[in-house]
């Protein structure tokens, strides 16, 4: 294996490491985590809640105030999905 291969994986690996963390920050504070994604139409994220649901958001900004607006609770399913992608499970 190429040594820019193991670097990737390394970098990947510690990229996860330090999203979870942050996800975990969050949740111990009973705060949302949000999930950018290229999949996903511009000004449109996910944010997960500490009680595991996810919701698909709209945020624009009204001034220098940023503004979300729920445009659907993802199922169950579609949630655990979201978390499989980005190494969240």
């Amino acid at each position: 294996m190429p040594t820019a291969d193991i670097e990737i994986t390394t970098r990947d690996q510690q990229y996860l490491i330090t999203v979870k963390s942050l996800r975990s920050r969050n949740f111990s504070k009973n705060l949302p985590f949000l999930i950018l994604s290229e999949n996903l139409p511009d000004g449109q994220v996910y944010r997960e809640f500490p009680d595991g649901h996810i919701e698909l958001q709209e945020v624009s900004t009204t001034g220098s105030e940023y503004v979300a607006k729920a445009i659907r609770v993802q199922k169950s399913q579609e949630a655990d999905q979201v978390r499989a992608a980005y190494g969240l499970l």
